[in-house]
């Protein structure tokens, strides 16, 4: 029987890059080194034992702080070429021979003919991008006018306009796009136009996967949601995620919260 995180059933017509990631069984670490981090996280442990389909032009890691999925979709970005540290695709400005992550150095992308097209393509036409919250304001402040890149001066803006700017900046044509909590910089009202971003991206030929425990985020619609935490992975809807029914629960009733916490 077909593990049900390795089949999921394919959105739109949207050319997906990715299909698949997975450790193949001569890299998998044997049980001296799985029980070692991060491999001992139930996540990553999972994608040793079946791998994940990524078969929606956008597909979300949702889960809580330590569940693991940053460290998932750092791997996925080290396995189509771009910098765990955030970047893009096929740059000449990026650190030299950067070092994988753990998982990074194992783990591997099954990509489609469009994906491999991209890759073994000329650098201009190679579309991707890894942008994580952490280091955002470093990119805004050592690429801002580089040419390439994104023309707002993103040194003037807030934090949440400058993250906005370079989304729409690099993220402006079919390609693999990586975000790693992306909703850290962004106020309410930005969140919404970023949904409206990805799913526009979704649906004109972009792949989008995106670690995120934003309930406005995962509500985009037709993403696929994965659900990332002490289970391991499991695709779920909206309604059913946990991180939805807390955030209901606190919004209906803050106080029955606080009181444990504030005495």
């Amino acid at each position: 029987m077909d593990d049900p995180l390795d089949v999921a059933p394919t959105m739109g017509s949207s050319p997906v890059f990715v299909d698949r990631v997975f450790v193949p069984d001569g890299l998998a670490p044997q049980a001296e080194g799985r029980g070692r981090w991060p491999f001992t996280v139930p996540a990553v442990a999972a994608i040793l034992d079946g791998g994940l389909a990524l078969t929606r032009p956008v597909t979300f890691l949702v889960g809580d702080n330590g569940s693991g999925k940053s460290t998932l979709v750092e791997a996925i970005a080290e396995g189509f070429g771009l910098d765990s540290h955030g970047g893009r695709l096929g740059t000449r400005r990026g650190r030299p021979n950067p070092e994988k992550t753990p998982l990074g150095e194992v783990l591997r992308l099954d990509v489609t003919a469009a994906g491999a097209r991209m890759l073994g393509g000329p650098r201009a036409r190679k579309k991707g991008f890894f942008l994580r919250a952490e280091t955002a304001f470093t990119l805004t402040e050592n690429l801002a006018g580089v040419p390439g890149y994104w023309e707002e001066d993103t040194r003037r803006m807030s934090h949440g306009e400058g993250f906005l700017a370079i989304l729409r900046s690099m993220f402006d044509a079919p390609g693999f796009y990586v975000l790693d909590e992306p909703e850290a910089a962004l106020s309410f009202t930005a969140n919404l136009h970023l949904v409206a971003l990805l799913h526009e991206l979704g649906t004109t030929g972009a792949q989008i996967v995106c670690a995120t425990h934003s309930p406005i985020l995962a509500a985009t619609p037709g993403a696929d949601i994965v659900e990332v935490g002490a289970h391991g992975l499991r695709r779920t809807t909206w309604d059913d995620l946990d991180l939805v029914a807390n955030w209901r629960q606190y919004l209906n009733g803050p106080e029955r919260y606080l009181r444990h916490l504030i005495p």
